[in-house]
């Protein structure tokens, strides 16, 4: 069984992620294996120059800051570079053996229609509690965490699309929560790897 773990920007999934560790099930994290790919993938580098320009990388490093400029442009400029990482991603995902995998944007970005997925699980917290986290965790305002969680789907929405919830709002305890999910899943503490 293939599970995907996805929640807005400040629900707590890279804490739910850490607890699901200590269950003896790793996860494979899409966006920091999108940066890992971003790195060291020839191809990618080559479609991505192609795309945004030959400054996006200098000297086979990453310009962030390029990259950032070309995606803010539009929305068109953001599917194109998902178009490119995406299917990456998907691919390496499929290769990696893991069972699990997080993507805070599972629906936003359309990657649900790259790789199979037998069940979604959504992490939710309060948006006041998610703007906190935000805040605290990139030092940054109100406003901009705000600006942040509106450029996602709503919680609502990703919940809606999803198989089960996982509530991450600081007073209700996760690791039952985990328990009953992976009872429900049939997922043992064995279940590392396809």
């Amino acid at each position: 069984m293939i599970v995907a773990l996805t929640g807005g920007i400040g629900s707590g999934k890279s804490y739910v992620c850490q607890l699901l560790k200590a269950h003896g099930i790793d996860v494979y994290d899409c966006d920091a294996h999108a940066k890992q790919l971003m790195r060291t993938s020839d191809t990618l580098q080559r479609e991505l120059s192609m795309l945004v320009g030959e400054d996006v990388y200098r000297d086979g490093v990453l310009q962030k800051a390029v990259l950032a400029q070309y995606l803010l442009h539009s929305d068109e400029h953001m599917q194109a570079v998902n178009n490119i990482i995406h299917p990456a991603v998907a691919y390496d995902f499929e290769q990696s053996g893991f069972t699990w995998l997080e993507s805070a944007i599972f629906f936003d970005s359309g990657f649900y229609k790259r790789t199979h997925v037998d069940k979604v699980v959504c992490v939710t917290a309060p948006i006041d509690v998610r703007v906190q986290r935000v805040m605290m965790r990139d030092h940054i305002s109100k406003d901009k965490a705000l600006d942040w969680i509106s450029h996602q789907l709503p919680q609502e929405e990703v919940l809606q699309r999803s198989d089960y919830e996982i509530i991450n709002d600081g007073s209700y305890p996760l690791e039952p929560q985990i328990t009953h999910l992976l009872s429900q899943l049939g997922t043992s503490c064995a279940t590392l790897k396809r």
